[in-house]
C-alpha cells in the first residue's frame, strides 16, 4: 500500500475548490458552498486513496462516487442545497478530462493521416481514451445512482 497523507491532502483541497467554484457557477447559495466542497474534497481523497491501493480510474471513480452518495443520503438535509446537487457537484471534480481531450486529438489527427496504416495506428489509441472515459461517466453516475435510490427516505409528499 502506498497510500500518501500528502497526496490525499492535496487532491481533497483541489477537490473541494473545483466543487465549490462549480457551486459557485449553478448559483448556490454561499452559505451551502461549504457541503459542497466537502463533497468534493472527499470525493476526490477517495479516489486518490482507491488508486493508491491498485484501483483503476473507472473503479475508483465509482467508488468514489458511491461513498459520497452514501455520506450524503446519511448527512442530514439542508435547505441550503439539496442532496442531489451535492452528489452531482461532488463528482464533476472526477470527469476525466485529459482523457476526453486526449480521445478528441486522437480522433481529429485520424483524418489528416497520410495512410490507411497511420489512421488504424491513431485510432487505437483515441478509442482506449475514448472508452477509460465513457466509462468512468458511467461509473460516476452509476456510483451516485444506487445510494441514492437503496438509501433514499421515502417520506410521504406533503398535502
Amino acid at each position: 500500500m502506498n497510500a500518501s497523507p500528502l497526496a490525499l491532502l492535496g487532491n481533497a483541497l483541489w477537490g473541494a475548490c473545483a466543487s465549490a467554484g462549480f457551486a459557485i457557477l449553478l448559483n448556490v447559495s454561499f452559505r451551502g458552498l461549504p457541503r459542497c466542497a466537502a463533497g468534493g474534497a472527499l470525493a476526490l481523497a477517495v479516489r486518490t486513496f482507491a488508486l493508491q491501493v491498485g484501483f483503476t480510474l473507472e473503479a475508483a471513480s465509482f467508488a468514489a462516487a458511491f461513498v459520497v452518495a452514501a455520506v450524503v443520503q446519511f448527512v442530514p438535509g439542508s435547505d441550503l442545497v439539496s442532496r442531489d446537487m451535492i452528489q452531482v457537484l461532488s463528482c464533476i471534480p472526477m470527469i476525466p478530462g485529459g482523457f476526453a481531450a486526449k480521445a478528441i486529438v486522437g480522433l481529429f489527427s485520424i483524418t489528416v493521416q497520410p495512410s490507411a496504416a497511420a489512421a488504424n495506428k491513431a485510432l487505437v489509441p483515441a478509442l482506449v481514451n475514448s472508452l477509460r472515459v465513457i466509462f468512468t461517466i458511467g461509473a460516476l453516475g452509476t456510483g451516485v445512482a444506487i445510494p441514492a435510490l437503496l438509501f433514499r427516505s421515502h417520506r410521504p409528499d406533503s398535502l
